[in-house]
């Protein structure tokens, strides 16, 4: 696979862009500054927020899966086993990512009715929320998968990433996340723990683009 460095970069920045918008839309969801509780926040949020945010979903795993050509190309030289599985797992995460978020419409649309009409907005979105829950279940096993696979690869130096891209990969952030969030507080906590998912991933596609700068055939156009 042959690929200059300029569409090399752009791969990179699809999937840091991705990160971004998804990362936008879990604001849009149920960021309030005076308020922590993702629950009521999301009651209280306008109609409009509720529906950007769910097409941001769409858009985002449009732009993840982009960036994922990137690390399609960082391994290119490994069997072709491996680097099906690899990209398989990863996709089906990256998707993943957009199916969780666009299913939150539903239990934002719940907290919201919740709200307006005087409802338990526990009990009321309790049914969204233990779906929501089982999809994410249904995505560890590709992430467990994926990790093993990526950090002995990349450990081996079989890819064109060098060593360090392992300490951005979303493992070890997704693995110290209680710790991570604990540092913050109010608003701040908010912020990170609603949106960590998106952070990690926008660090390692940003991570991943520095790695691979220049990594590209040719001359930039």
């Amino acid at each position: 696979m042959s690929i200059n460095n300029f569409w090399l970069r752009f791969l990179g920045f699809a999937g840091v862009l991705g990160g971004v918008i998804l990362f936008a839309g879990d604001m849009l969801f149920y960021y309030d500054s005076h308020s922590i509780d993702i629950l009521t926040n999301m009651g209280n949020v306008s109609d409009l927020r509720i529906v950007i945010s769910g097409v941001c979903a769409l858009v985002a795993a449009w732009l993840y899966m982009i960036g994922l050509g990137q690390v399609y190309y960082a391994f290119r030289s490994t069997g072709s086993v491996a680097r099906n599985i690899v990209l398989i797992c990863f996709a089906g995460i990256l998707i993943g990512y957009g199916v969780v978020h666009a299913a939150y419409v539903a239990i934002a649309t719940t907290a919201k009715l919740s709200v307006q009409n005087g409802l338990n907005i526990s009990d009321a979105t309790m049914l969204a929320l233990k779906t929501n829950n089982l999809l994410r279940m249904l995505i560890y096993p590709l992430f467990a998968i994926l990790s093993y696979l990526f950090i002995i690869k990349v450990w081996n130096r079989e890819t064109v990433y060098p060593r360090w891209i392992i300490f951005f990969f979303p493992l070890l952030p997704f693995l110290l996340k209680g710790f991570i969030i604990g540092v913050f507080s109010g608003s701040a906590r908010l912020v990170v723990s609603g949106g960590f998912l998106n952070l990690i991933l926008m660090i390692f596609f940003l991570a991943s683009t520095v790695a691979l700068w220049n990594s590209g055939s040719g001359k930039d156009k």
